[in-house]
């Protein structure tokens, strides 16, 4: 067995940094009332967060990159049916659909909320700029749609972390803190250097002014 370096830093910062603003726009959005401002900011973030892991995707470390977890229907199905006996360096092929799942659900509940309103006192940012019609469509996405994809997504995700530990005596959490794989197969190790991670930084900065832009744009009536 060969210890590879899988994850680098920045996709580690990631994965641990949205796992704490799901949580924490979960329970502001229980307690409601003052607490939607601290709502509304973890939904920022976790945007930003979104778009950064989509543009890390596509200029990311080896195993970062969405085209090295592309799998095809036919490398899917091999896997379910246990046909495949190595181990993937990166995301397996039931791995990576949950990566698209959940970044594709965090983005729609993230820009969903940016035009929702709770017909209180709370509102995102866009809603300036549409009908009260069609924010309320916006906030039933956002509360019924999106909302409870992200719990069945959650669930979904503790669930495979459990099978691949009881069953497949595979610590799928550990590499996600120490960005290390115990390995059987020679495969190339992710390149986690300095000059990287101030890519990312740059990446993730330009992804912050970007939302910072959008959320505070003016409505022609506010100019």
């Amino acid at each position: 067995m060969k210890k590879i370096r899988v994850w680098d830093l920045p996709t580690r910062l990631f994965h641990w940094i949205l796992v704490m603003l799901i949580g924490a726009s979960i329970i502001t959005q229980k307690i409601g009332g003052n607490a939607m401002e601290w709502h509304f900011i973890a939904g920022y973030a976790a945007l930003t967060l979104v778009l950064f892991r989509v543009l890390w995707g596509l200029f990311g470390t080896r195993y970062a990159r969405f085209a090295d977890f592309m799998h095809a229907p036919s490398a899917i199905i091999a896997h379910l049916k246990g046909r495949v006996r190595w181990k993937y360096p990166g995301h397996n092929p039931i791995g990576s659909l949950s990566v698209f799942a959940l970044l594709g659900v965090v983005l729609m509940q993230a820009v969903s909320g940016l035009f929702a309103n709770d017909d209180i006192a709370s509102e995102g940012p866009l809603v300036k700029f549409i009908s009260k019609d069609l924010s309320d469509k916006f906030t039933w996405f956002h509360k019924q749609v999106s909302g409870n994809l992200i719990y069945f997504l959650v669930a979904l995700h503790i669930a495979a972390i459990a099978f691949y530990y009881f069953r497949k005596k595979e610590n799928l959490v550990k590499p996600m803190f120490t960005g290390d794989k115990e390995l059987d197969v020679d495969a190339p190790a992710a390149d986690d250097s300095w000059p990287m991670r101030l890519l990312a930084a740059g990446i993730l900065v330009v992804c912050a002014a970007a939302v910072y832009y959008v959320v505070n744009l003016k409505s022609c009536a506010s100019c």
